[in-house]
């Protein structure tokens, strides 16, 4: 069961435990700031999920610099 687990959702469980082990190295040095601790679980898992249901890259660059090649075209 837990093979299947970690075969199906590996790197959302990976993301989560980055996040995790960076919160607690933010948590060594600040102990407050708790909604921090969550923006970084959560950004952690989201990143981790999009690359798990799509392969496009996360922020795409290609597509960026086309937007901006064609905003500025008139200008050459």
């Amino acid at each position: 069961m837990w093979r299947e687990f970690w075969n199906t959702y590996w790197r959302r469980l990976t993301g989560v435990a980055a996040g995790l082990g960076l919160s607690i190295v933010y948590l060594a040095f600040g102990f407050w700031d708790m909604l921090f601790v969550a923006l970084i679980v959560f950004t952690c898992y989201w990143y981790a999920k999009r690359k798990e249901t799509s392969n496009e890259p996360v922020i795409p660059w290609q597509r960026l610099w086309d937007g901006i090649m064609e905003r500025f075209r008139p200008f050459r």
